[in-house]
């Protein structure tokens, strides 16, 4: 949290209680059979979550996308999601959401959208994009918008925008932390 990514890492920042990862963890637990923790290679060690931590694939800061890499080359099931760690209020029904919205279209890549705002972080895709996204980060693209756009991709619409948040700034921490 800062302005050139020097500061401290945002996944391990206390909110309600928890660090915001753990919000995450926890609300993602329900949804799904298995959870992989990214991180750059770079970065320090992280508390031990009791959950496979993987590592970027690609030198640098080369953004979600390269997180993306990482959990497809690690992941043992043909679909992952993909969501950030900034996120504590996501919602709980985000994977039958998207699974529906796959089986309804059978698309391999699917992203949130609530009204006007698109959320492409959260993402479900299928493991065989995989050596898509290995070109497209190979080719210097770092968008996540512009590599989804390359397969066929469906963004599916989520009514509350609240659950979506994420927490960029300790401004936008404090705004969500309940006052007594």
């Amino acid at each position: 949290m800062s302005p050139r990514g020097q500061g401290t890492e945002k996944a391990l920042i206390p909110f309600r209680g928890r660090l915001l990862v753990q919000h995450v963890i926890e609300r993602l637990q329900a949804q799904v059979g298995s959870i992989l923790l990214n991180t750059r290679s770079d970065q320090a060690p992280w508390p031990a979550f009791e959950l496979p931590l993987v590592h970027d694939l690609v030198d640098g800061f080369a953004g979600p996308l390269a997180g993306l890499q990482a959990g497809l080359a690690a992941c043992t099931t043909d679909w992952l999601i993909m969501v950030p760690c900034d996120t504590p209020l996501l919602p709980l029904d985000l994977v039958d959401g998207l699974v529906r919205a796959q089986r309804e279209t059978g698309v391999e890549r699917l992203s949130v959208r609530c009204g006007d705002q698109a959320h492409p972080v959260f993402a479900l895709v299928h493991r065989q994009v995989a050596a898509d996204l290995a070109d497209f980060l190979a080719s210097g693209g770092r968008k996540i918008e512009d590599w989804l756009a390359r397969g066929p991709w469906q963004q599916v619409d989520f009514a509350d925008a609240g659950a979506f948040v994420n927490l960029n700034t300790m401004d936008e921490l404090c705004r969500l932390e309940p006052h007594d």
